[in-house]
C-alpha cells in the first residue's frame, strides 16, 4: 500500500489547532478529513503548532496528513520530534475512524520505520501505547518492536514502551 506523509505548516496545523477545517482545507490543499478537528486532533494540532513554533527544527519529524495513491486523507503520521540526544525518535499515527481496518496503520508504520532508518542520526525507535489499545499493539506486532518498560503520559495515562533499532 503506497501512502506518502505530506508536512503540513505552522498555519495549518493552527487553524486545525482552532477547529477550522475549511481554512486548512483550502489553505494546504488538501481534503482533509472531520477527524483533523475531531477532540484528538484538536489536541495533537495544538500541541504540534506550539511545538514547531518554539522549535522549528522539529517542523520535518512531525505529524502530517497521510495521503494514499488515490489522494484520499487517512489520517496522520510523523514522530513527536526530532531524534533526541541518543537518536531515539517516537512513532505517532492517528487513523480516520471511517478508515481503519484496511491496513493505513500498518503502512504508516512502515513508513516511519523506512525513513527513520534512512536518517544517520537516528539510532532507536520508540512507541507507546496504551496497554487497553488492541489495535495498536496489534500494528507493533512482527515489527521488531520490544517492550522496554512502561510510564505514566499527562494525557492517556499508563503507557506500554516499545523500542526496536533504526536499522
Amino acid at each position: 500500500m503506497k501512502i506518502s506523509i505530506v508536512q503540513l505548516s505552522v498555519p495549518v496545523m493552527s487553524m486545525l489547532a482552532a477547529g477550522d477545517l475549511a481554512g486548512a482545507r483550502e489553505s494546504s490543499g488538501l481534503p482533509l478529513t472531520e477527524y483533523f478537528v475531531g477532540e484528538r486532533g484538536l489536541r495533537t494540532w495544538r500541541r504540534r503548532a506550539g511545538q514547531v513554533t518554539a522549535e522549528p527544527a522539529d517542523g520535518p519529524w512531525v505529524q502530517g496528513a497521510v495521503v494514499t495513491a488515490g489522494g484520499e486523507v487517512v489520517g496522520w503520521s510523523g514522530f513527536h520530534g526530532r531524534p533526541d540526544d541518543e537518536g531515539v525518535v517516537e512513532v505517532a499515527y492517528a487513523v480516520d475512524p471511517d478508515c481503519r481496518r484496511r491496513g493505513y496503520a500498518k503502512a504508516m508504520l512502515r513508513y516511519l520505520l523506512d525513513r527513520a532508518a534512512a536518517e544517520p542520526g537516528v539510532t532507536t525507535v520508540r512507541a507507546t501505547i496504551s496497554p487497553d489499545n488492541a489495535g495498536s499493539l496489534a500494528t507493533l506486532a512482527g515489527t521488531g518492536f520490544e517492550q522496554a518498560g512502561e510510564h505514566i503520559d499527562e494525557e492517556d495515562g499508563l503507557e506500554l514502551i516499545f523500542l526496536r533499532p533504526a536499522r
